[in-house]
């Protein structure tokens, strides 16, 4: 179960709150980009960053010179929102049109991630999750290329979900207008594979698909 702390708690579309565990991880796990809230110089600024789970963290990497590398590293709260669009709403009256969404709230700190070891297993565990195979295909990163690279994660230790999948919430007096109502799915699709120019013909187009499930296009 996620926890209920006073930052956690929804407040507005109650209904809508979630709190298995599975349901946190499995949004994280397909979104992979993460709004992250920090207190810049010139006040707050959120920026949409890769962001991968490990079990209870997930973790974001950046260049040492990044500023919000730089910030997030001082142990600074933060907030960082994942959010899959699912679709529109379409009502009988413009009040109740609405969408279909997942979105989920982590709260906390970040700390980092310094030995080299760990730091390349778990960016190796990243490309793995997007691209299974691919660390035994590419070259990994060298000593110089790890040390340019801060790594850091966040607990999945105070979190929120909310998902919103109802019906059309039409007002009973509505019901009877002449007007179309339902739903306008919004999908998300991987793939296929496209080739630089510069592949060679000999080498084999390799197969990511186990790791998109339904949401990988085939080639035609």
């Amino acid at each position: 179960m996620l926890s209920n702390t006073q930052r956690t708690t929804i407040k507005k579309g109650q209904h809508k709150a979630v709190f298995e565990r599975e349901k946190l991880h499995a949004i994280i796990d397909e979104s992979l980009i993460a709004h992250i809230a920090i207190e810049g110089e010139s006040g707050p600024v959120v920026i949409p960053m890769l962001a991968w789970r490990v079990d209870e963290h997930v973790y974001i990497h950046g260049a040492n010179n990044s500023r919000l590398m730089r910030k997030l590293k001082t142990g600074a709260q933060t907030c960082l929102t994942f959010t899959l669009f699912d679709g529109w709403v379409l009502a009988r009256s413009a009040f109740h049109h609405s969408a279909h969404y997942r979105s989920a709230v982590v709260f906390g700190q970040f700390d980092e991630v310094e030995n080299k070891q760990d730091k390349d297993r778990l960016l190796n565990h990243f490309i793995e999750q997007i691209a299974p195979g691919r660390t035994d295909e590419v070259r990994l990163s060298n000593d110089k290329e790890l040390a340019a690279t801060t790594l850091l994660k966040i607990p999945l230790e105070e979190a929120s979900v909310k998902i919103s999948n109802n019906d059309v919430s039409d007002d009973k007096e509505d019901l009877d207008l002449p007007v179309w109502a339902g739903y306008i799915p919004y999908q998300t699709k991987v793939g296929p594979l496209k080739p630089i120019a510069e592949i060679a013909d000999t080498l084999t187009t390799p197969d990511y698909s186990c790791a998109y499930g339904n949401r990988w296009k085939a080639a035609k």
